[in-house]
């Protein structure tokens, strides 16, 4: 059997989110996560809910509280460096924050290497399930999020990471 690109919408507290991935006699591998704001698209795909009746259930669990881990089947991607760089992506416990540099220390690169760092980290195409909302600045700050700033405020304030602001 060959592959087929699929893709399916979900409704979340980010706004939807557009799910793609390829469909073989394995079953289903996610290419790609994102939302309102990030340029995903999906070009010559076949509308496919039922194919990503689990990965949407991961979704729901971890928004609703109740999952903090996803186990969905990731489509392989990006060259050799973007793969290192999401592998320190993957281990990024739930409820914690890291930096740039720390990720730049933790692949043993220079620290000139940090903006490479940063734009691959950028380049994650599977949002949310890859945790990049979880690299913040080294002064705490928010550096951009392809789904926006504002979404990664709100994905670090539901993972217990950022206290909510009031208002």
């Amino acid at each position: 059997m060959t592959t087929s690109t699929v893709f399916t919408t979900t409704d979340s507290p980010l706004g939807a989110l557009l799910l793609v991935g390829e469909l073989g006699a394995a079953g289903l591998t996610l290419t790609s996560l994102s939302m309102p704001g990030a340029p995903v698209a999906a070009t010559g795909a076949r509308r496919t809910p039922e194919a990503f009746a689990d990965a949407v259930a991961q979704l729901d669990a971890y928004f609703a509280g109740t999952s903090t881990r996803f186990d969905i089947p990731l489509t392989p991607g990006g060259t050799g460096f973007q793969q290192r760089v999401w592998r320190e992506l993957d281990a990024i416990p739930y409820g914690t924050s890291t930096t740039y540099g720390a990720i730049t220390r933790a692949l043993d690169l220079p620290r000139e290497r940090v903006q490479a760092v940063g734009a691959a980290i950028g380049a994650n195409p599977v949002l949310v399930v890859r945790p990049c909302h979880r690299v913040i600045g080294a002064d705490g700050s928010m550096r951009g999020y392809a789904g926006g700033v504002e979404r990664k405020v709100a994905l670090l304030s539901l993972e217990g990471t950022l206290q909510p602001t009031l208002l």
